[in-house]
């Protein structure tokens, strides 16, 4: 063999055992997700995951998914096993719980990068940001031009929202009308989560809240004040002059009734919004909350990143999340989804929150009304009670009894946890 040959030989060995040092040295990170048997959720992922592990050669993510009704009991079972992935999934509300619980670190990212993003969509707790959202979720009052025209009942804006009176006498307006089974829809077959993120805000129009959001220690005299008094009276009235279905709602007539023509208004989220507009096209309005007293209130933050507290490789992590955070799968998102995009140029570049598109009043709705649920670990007791309260009121539950149970619990929860930290 000439020494030409044999150099070449030997080059290129060294080269090869080179070539396979790099690939061994790239780390694998798991990302858990919550969205298993959504397939259009997932291609945008995948395609997120693709062109990350495409971008770099250090970090290859590798996607675990899990049913959403399953997932924050496979989280919990993780970390009680020492074994969660290095990238979690995490619902906005149920955040500050993990972080307290020793889930989560704070997030790392590059100074800016949030800049501009709907405050739904960044999960702040005791200081820092721990989670942040490719997306938002935005309730609106949906409605339809024609009905509100031929009933005499004007059409609010942004800027001049219902008042509680004119909520009021437009509900007993479109009873009276006897074309509808039930004047107002606020999606009572809807239990779980739906019911503080929708009907919470509700609350706090009314002047009230879940928990004193300056201590986060009691929820004596925000959850069973004279204002949420006044919210839980309004809350039964709904019931008890017919204008909404209760708590025996049947949940395919949620999905369809709005749609059949049967309930005149409903309150829903972004995500159905298309179906609507498929249905009834121009004569389709998406409304702004009304205003009971205290400025008009939807809820805000949806499903977000977070990097586990147990990972051994933050910086892999982190950096995926800044690569995910980009404008373009934003959009993509709020393609498949319907929600809302998290940051301006998100919204232009998507084919439904661009300006003079059709969902882009969502947005609006996002920027202006939105209010994130209380960012304390005790939230998820909180949601619960509040969730059985007005199941209980809806079904003719003495209110006063039943908001003041309500405080006595969440604060002997607070109390059973020292505070969840807060002094």
């Amino acid at each position: 063999m000439s020494y030409k040959k044999w150099f070449t030989l030997v080059t290129l060995a060294a080269l090869l055992v080179m070539a396979s040092g790099i690939v061994s040295a790239q780390e694998t990170l798991s990302l858990w997700y919550h969205g298993a048997g959504n397939p259009e959720e997932r291609e945008v992922l995948i395609g997120i995951i693709d062109d990350f592990n495409a971008s770099q050669s250090d970090y290859v993510i590798e996607l675990e998914e899990f049913p959403q009704e399953s997932y924050n009991e496979s989280i919990v079972a993780a970390a009680l096993a020492d074994d969660l992935p290095d990238i979690i999934d995490v619902d906005g509300p149920v955040m500050p719980n993990w972080a307290w619980s020793g889930y989560l670190q704070p997030l790392d990212l590059e100074e800016g990068t949030l800049d501009g993003f709907l405050p739904g969509a960044i999960g702040t707790w005791n200081g820092e940001v721990y989670s942040v959202g490719l997306w938002d979720a935005a309730v609106a009052m949906y409605a339809r031009r024609s009905v509100l025209e031929a009933n005499n009942i004007r059409i609010p804006t942004l800027e001049e929202p219902w008042t509680l009176d004119e909520f009021n006498t437009a509900l007993e307006t479109l009873d009276a009308s006897g074309e509808f089974e039930y004047a107002f829809d606020p999606g009572m077959a809807w239990t779980g989560e739906w019911y503080p993120y929708a009907f919470s805000p509700f609350l706090q129009s009314f002047g009230g809240d879940l928990i004193d959001r300056e201590t986060y220690l009691t929820a004596e005299s925000v959850l069973n004040g004279d204002e949420a008094v006044a919210f839980g009276e309004w809350w039964q009235s709904l019931f008890e002059n017919g204008y909404a279905p209760g708590t025996s709602q049947d949940s395919a007539d949620r999905d369809t009734g709005f749609i059949d023509g049967r309930y005149a208004l409903q309150w829903n989220g972004n995500w159905a919004a298309l179906a609507a507009l498929e249905a009834y096209g121009d004569d389709m309005l998406f409304l702004p909350a009304p205003d009971f007293g205290n400025g008009p209130v939807i809820g805000a933050a949806s499903w977000q990143f977070a990097v586990s507290a147990d990972t051994e490789h933050p910086e892999g992590a982190n950096a995926f999340i800044q690569f995910a955070l980009q404008d373009q799968y934003s959009a993509q998102f709020s393609n498949v989804l319907g929600l809302a995009p998290t940051t301006p140029e998100a919204a232009a570049m998507s084919d439904y929150y661009c300006e003079g598109c059709e969902l882009e009043v969502f947005y609006e709705l996002s920027a202006e009304q939105a209010l994130i649920r209380p960012a304390t670990p005790g939230y998820l007791v909180m949601a619960l009670v509040f969730e059985r309260a007005v199941a209980d009121i809806a079904n003719g539950a003495d209110v006063i009894d039943t908001l003041d149970a309500a405080v006595d619990e969440i604060e002997t929860n607070i109390e059973d946890n020292s505070g969840y930290g807060f002094e």
